[in-house]
C-alpha cells in the first residue's frame, strides 16, 4: 500500500512542495515517480501507451533483478493488466526508496538531507532548520527521528486523455465498451494498489466517467478518505462546473481542478473562446466555495442512494494551475494573488534528464530551441492544435517520408485509430492508409490552387505521435534504437537553454536561483495573449478559404473575449505585479492594438482575396508579440 503523500488533497503550502510535474507525452514522465516521488514531489504518468508501459515494466524489473512475466498483446484484458502491474511495480520501488531515504540520516550528502534541502519555506523546512541549529545531542536525535518519519512520498498520479478512447475490434466486430482504450486504462488504475489520483484531461467522456463509479476506490471510506482521487484538467470554470456536476450525480467527487492555459502549454492545446488565464483564475477564486457547495447536494444524494457513508460537508478540493509558468515570480503570483494550492511545471523539466526521459540528441535540440523551432502545429491525428519541436527526429522523419513519396505512418500502435471516413474499422489520420486515400480524394475535387495546397498540407502535417512520443524513453533506455522521438514542449522552452539537475530546477521554482537564459522573455500572461492572437489569425485564414467549420459569431466572440481579458489585466496588474509593471502594461497595449486590427470575416472570401488574406495573416502571426517580445 502506498504511503499516503503529504500533499494529497490538502494544500502543500506550509509543508511540502507546492508544485507537481504534469504528464508530458507518453514517454517523458512514464517513470518520473522513480526519480522524484521519494523527495515528496508528485508527478503524472500517461496511461495511453500500454505497449511502452509493458516495455518499461520489463526494463525496470530487469534493472532491479525482479521477476518479470510478460503480458502479451493477445492475453485476456492485457491493457488493464499491464497498467495495473506497472503501477504496482512503480509503487513498490518508490516505497523501497522512501524507506531507504528515511534511514539515510542527516549527513551532508544524504538522501534525507536532500529531501529537506529542496523543500520550500514553510513548517517542514523550518523544523529542519531548527534541528540543524540544535546543540543538545539527545534533543537533536529525537528531532531527526521525527523529521525522518515526516518525509512522505509525492503522489504517483496517472493521466487519461479522454478523447483517446478507441473502441477495440476483433474479426471485424466491435468489442464491448469496457475494452475501449480509456476504459481499460481506468480499470488498470482502479485495480492497482496505488493511493493516488486519476487525472482526466481533454474534456468530458460520459461513458468513462460513468464507468469510474463501478470501482469502490473512487468512493470515500467510513472516515471520508479516498484511496483514489479524481482530478479534472480544465481550461475554464464552466467546463469544471459541468464535469464536476456530472461526476457528483454518480457519487464521484472531484478532489482537484487542475486549470491549464488553453494554448500556453505543451502537447495538445485546447483553445478557449479567447478566455485568458488571469480572468479564469479570478472566476475560480470567486466561486471556489460555492462550487463545492453546489456539488455537495447531488453528491450526497447519490451516496445515500448507493448506501455509502453519508457526507454533510464537501470533501477537500484543491485548485492548481499550469501552463507556461517560467519564473519564481510567476509561480508566486499564482499562489498568492489567486489563492492557488499548487502549480504545475512541465516543459522546463525537459531539460532535467535525471527527471524525465529525453535522449541526448533531442536534449541538445531543446537547449538550442528558440521561438522559431517551437510552433503550434497540425501534427496531431486528433485534429487538435499541438505544440511541436520543428527540429525533432519525428518531424525530420515525417518530412523525409513526404520527400520519398510515401507519406504517413505504418501505424504501429493504433491508439488514434478514430476515423471511419474510408473504412468500417477506423484508421488514423496519420496513417499511410488514410493519407493515401485522402490525397486521392483531394485530387479528384475541383479546388483553387491555394485551397488545394492548404488542404494537402493539412493532410501531410499529421504525425505518428502515438509511437514517437514514446521515443524519448525507448531510445534512452535502449528499448528501440531506431526510435524517432517526437517532442511536445511548450513555447516557454525558449526561456531556458541549459541542462539542469533536479535540485537546481526546484531551486529555480522557489526563487533560490534562476535558470532563465532569456531575460527579455514575455510574462506568462503576455505570452498567452500573443498565442491566442496568432491562433485567431490562423483560424480566420482557414475560414477565409472555406476550410473551417467555425462561424463569424465564434470569431467575434473570440476577439471580444481577448479584448475583455486585456481590460481585466489593465485593471488588476498594477496591484498584482511587483516587478516590470511598466513593461507589462506597454506589452499589453501593443497586443490590444494588434488584436483591434484583426478583421473578423462575415463569410469566406473569393479565391484571390483569400490568398491575400492568408498571406497577411501569416505575416502578422510571424511578427506577433509572442515572437518579438
Amino acid at each position: 500500500m502506498q504511503d499516503r503523500p503529504h500533499d494529497g488533497v490538502s494544500p502543500g503550502r506550509g509543508g511540502g512542495h507546492t508544485f507537481h510535474i504534469p504528464v508530458m507525452g507518453t514517454g517523458f514522465t512514464v517513470d518520473t515517480p522513480l526519480r522524484v516521488a521519494k523527495y515528496g514531489i508528485s508527478s503524472v504518468i500517461s496511461l495511453v501507451d500500454d505497449v511502452l508501459i509493458e516495455q518499461m515494466r520489463g526494463y525496470h524489473c530487469g534493472r532491479e533483478r525482479l521477476p518479470y512475466e510478460p503480458i502479451a498483446d493477445g492475453d485476456e484484458d492485457a491493457r488493464a493488466r499491464r497498467i495495473a502491474a506497472y503501477l504496482d511495480l512503480i509503487d513498490q520501488l518508490v516505497q523501497r526508496d522512501v524507506a531507504a531515504l528515511r534511514q539515510s540520516g542527516f549527513a551532508p550528502d544524504s538522501e534525507l538531507t536532500r529531501y529537506y534541502e529542496m523543500l520550500p519555506d514553510g513548517r517542514l523546512k523550518q523544523a529542519y532548520l531548527d534541528m540543524l541549529a540544535m546543540s543538545d545531542p539527545a534533543r537533536k536525535a529525537k528531532m531527526q527521528q521525527r523529521l525522518a518519519e515526516l518525509a512522505r512520498p509525492g503522489s504517483i498520479d496517472v493521466n487519461i486523455m479522454t478523447k483517446l478512447d478507441r473502441d477495440l475490434w476483433r474479426g471485424g466486430q466491435k468489442l464491448p465498451p469496457e475494452y475501449a482504450d480509456a476504459m481499460s486504462a481506468l480499470r488498470g488504475f482502479a485495480l492497482s494498489g496505488l493511493r493516488s489520483s486519476m487525472v482526466f484531461s481533454a474534456g468530458m467522456n460520459q461513458r468513462l466517467y460513468t464507468y469510474a463509479a463501478q470501482f469502490d476506490d473512487f468512493f470515500p471510506d467510513a472516515e471520508g478518505q479516498f484511496r483514489k482521487r479524481i482530478v479534472l484538467k480544465v481550461s475554464d470554470y464552466r467546463s469544471a462546473a459541468i464535469q464536476g456536476r456530472f461526476l457528483a450525480k454518480r457519487g464521484l467527487w472531484v478532489s482537484e481542478y487542475r486549470i491549464e492555459s488553453g494554448l500556453n502549454c505543451g502537447g495538445h492545446a485546447f483553445a478557449t473562446k479567447g478566455l485568458l488565464l488571469g480572468p479564469i483564475l479570478e472566476e475560480f477564486k470567486e466561486h471556489r466555495a460555492s462550487l463545492a457547495g453546489e456539488l455537495l447536494r447531488p453528491y450526497a444524494k447519490t451516496l445515500a442512494k448507493l448506501g455509502r457513508p453519508a457526507v454533510s460537508e464537501p470533501p477537500a478540493v484543491r485548485i492548481t494551475v499550469q501552463g507556461g509558468i517560467s519564473t519564481a515570480g510567476e509561480n508566486e503570483l499564482m499562489l498568492e494573488c489567486y489563492g492557488i494550492d499548487g502549480t504545475g511545471w512541465a516543459t522546463p523539466f525537459l531539460l532535467v534528464p535525471d527527471v524525465v526521459n529525453v535522449d541526448g540528441e533531442q536534449l541538445e535540440k531543446l537547449c538550442a530551441a528558440t521561438d522559431n523551432e517551437v510552433y503550434m502545429s497540425d501534427a496531431s491525428p486528433l485534429s487538435v492544435p499541438y505544440w511541436n519541436l520543428r527540429t525533432s527526429a519525428s518531424e525530420d522523419n515525417r518530412r523525409r517520408l513526404i520527400r520519398e513519396g510515401r507519406p504517413g505512418s505504418l501505424c504501429p500502435k493504433h491508439y488514434a485509430m478514430l476515423n471511419g471516413e474510408f473504412t468500417k474499422v477506423p484508421i488514423c489520420l496519420s496513417s499511410r492508409a488514410y493519407q493515401k486515400r485522402k490525397l486521392e480524394q483531394l485530387n479528384s475535387e475541383p479546388l483553387a490552387p491555394g485551397t488545394r495546397a492548404a488542404a494537402e498540407e493539412d493532410i501531410l502535417n499529421k504525425s505518428c505521435i502515438c509511437h514517437d512520443l514514446a521515443g524519448g524513453a525507448t531510445l534512452k533506455h535502449g528499448l528501440d534504437p531506431d526510435a524517432t522521438p517526437a517532442v511536445c514542449c511548450g513555447p516557454n522552452i525558449a526561456d531556458f537553454s541549459r541542462v539542469a539537475s533536479l535540485s537546481e530546477m526546484v531551486s529555480h521554482i522557489y526563487g533560490r536561483l534562476s535558470l532563465l537564459t532569456r531575460p527579455d522573455r514575455p510574462h506568462v500572461f503576455i505570452r498567452e495573449i500573443g498565442i491566442y492572437a496568432d491562433h485567431l489569425r490562423r483560424e480566420l485564414a482557414k475560414f477565409s478559404m472555406g476550410l473551417s467549420a467555425s462561424t463569424p459569431k465564434y470569431f467575434r466572440e473570440f476577439k471580444e473575449n481577448l479584448l475583455g481579458g486585456i481590460d481585466y489585466y489593465r485593471r488588476r496588474i498594477p496591484e498584482l505585479l511587483r516587478e516590470q509593471r511598466r513593461r507589462f502594461l506597454d506589452d499589453l497595449e501593443d497586443l490590444r492594438e494588434a488584436i483591434d486590427r484583426i478583421v473578423c470575416l462575415d463569410a469566406p472570401l473569393a479565391t484571390a482575396e483569400a490568398g491575400v488574406y492568408v498571406a497577411a495573416a501569416t505575416e502578422a502571426a510571424a511578427d506577433s508579440s509572442l515572437r518579438g517580445k
